[in-house]
């Protein structure tokens, strides 16, 4: 009951704030900038209201294994939708730092997504099982990693460039994002404690969509 209660009440802030904060800037932003940065923070709560809604039915009902289906849907749609987030995200970076050219870049980037949809939508991923085979978790994140990867690396790049304030800790959020959730990927199935590492890979979440807040913060400050 204890955790039932408290995820649940994590599970509502935290996407709570992200659908707020996303589609306040989507809404209300003024520059393309600050909508991209929306849509991406309104992405990441509603793909992950998928899982989290659906997990915390579950706590509160009959446990986990027992709504293994409904748990996989919504694994399967936010492995998609952030995906997408991060794609976003890469011309969230094109557009503030006003990149230019990098075709071989931006074609790195799409071909990562697809193949990490393409790996997502196989049906050997077994999204409706309870216990899913750890092969095809590797294998759909091994491409999700690399973007994660050159993210951090192209801001990293850019902030020691530009000292920029905004996004000076986007490379170390994103960092801390994947190097909470690929033990999750990796030991899960086998140590069931090590998913409360999702509670900081979600804070690091919430602080990314925080940069982009001060980005719209600033817009609205002209």
């Amino acid at each position: 009951m204890a955790q039932a209660i408290g995820e649940t009440i994590f599970d509502i802030l935290y996407l709570g704030f992200s659908l707020i904060a996303g589609l306040t800037m989507l809404t209300k932003g003024k520059s393309p900038l600050v909508k991209k940065t929306g849509l991406m923070a309104a992405l990441l709560g509603a793909g992950d209201s998928f899982h989290l809604v659906p997990r915390s039915y579950a706590l509160w009902t009959l446990g986990l294994e027992a709504n293994a289906a409904a748990l996989g849907i919504g694994k399967f749609i936010t492995s998609i939708t952030m995906t997408v987030f991060y794609v976003i995200l890469y011309y969230v970076w094109r557009e503030y730092f006003q990149i230019k050219g990098q075709k071989g870049l931006t074609q790195a980037m799409w071909i990562l997504a697809a193949l990490r949809i393409g790996f997502c939508l196989l049906p050997q991923n077994q999204w409706l099982s309870y216990r899913q085979p750890l092969l095809f978790g590797i294998l759909r994140n091994i491409p999700f990693a690399a973007i994660g990867i050159i993210i951090i690396v192209i801001f990293a790049e850019q902030v020691r460039k530009t000292n920029d304030r905004i996004f000076r800790f986007m490379p170390l959020a994103v960092a801390l994002s994947f190097g909470f959730y690929l033990p999750v990927v990796l030991f899960s199935g086998t140590f069931p404690i090590v998913g409360a590492l999702m509670i900081p890979k979600t804070m690091a979440y919430v602080w990314i969509v925080l940069m982009g807040w001060k980005l719209y913060k600033k817009e609205a400050l002209r």
